[in-house]
């Protein structure tokens, strides 16, 4: 990873071995350090030891599966819409869009924020952002394509959005604003 995408690479050193306990030594050092005499000990955590299995992304859906697409663009695109402008948390759209997507949009709206908090961009009472028309167009099985007319005060905007299926759900998996 480059310094210029953000990401700086991790370091880990070798400090040496931590000493290996046992877990009746550890249940008697915590038992010792807490004054408890009963098998259980309120506080702790507990461990998880299975072994993990990777996830795997799944297959995109067949459109069959899948609701019309044309009330979730309209939501989604709202929902997108209200986050850019910082009227909605990006937090909300973490399981409708693709991880990229996300990404954007939280950074778009961090800046909007730091804006208003800073007072180049006054938070003043912003209009409702109305969705004026809705277009679909199915290029593939499980994929959808949005064109979505926005009204932002006096402005009327464009959105283009690509909605994929999965889980039974669509998903934004590309977003442009114009």
């Amino acid at each position: 990873m480059s310094a210029a995408a953000g990401l700086w690479p991790l370091r880990v050193e070798d400090t040496g071995q931590p000493p290996v306990v046992s877990l009746d030594e550890a249940l008697e050092l915590s038992r010792a350090d807490r004054h408890v005499d009963g098998p259980y000990i309120q506080g702790s955590l507990a461990l998880d030891l299975s072994p993990r299995v990777p996830s795997v992304p799944r297959a995109r859906d067949r459109g069959a599966d899948l609701p019309d697409p044309a009330p979730w663009a309209h939501r989604l695109g709202l929902a997108a819409a209200e986050a850019l402008v910082g009227l909605r948390p990006p937090t909300q759209l973490v399981r409708w869009t693709t991880p990229e997507v996300y990404a954007v949009v939280a950074r778009r709206a961090l800046t909007v924020a730091r804006r208003q908090l800073t007072g180049v961009q006054p938070n003043v009472r912003r209009p409702r952002i109305l969705v004026r028309r809705v277009h679909i167009c199915i290029p593939a099985d499980g994929v959808a394509e949005a064109a979505v007319v926005l009204q932002d005060g006096a402005r009327v905007r464009a959105m283009a959005l690509r909605l994929v299926g999965a889980d039974g759900r669509w998903r934004i998996a590309a977003l442009h604003i114009g």
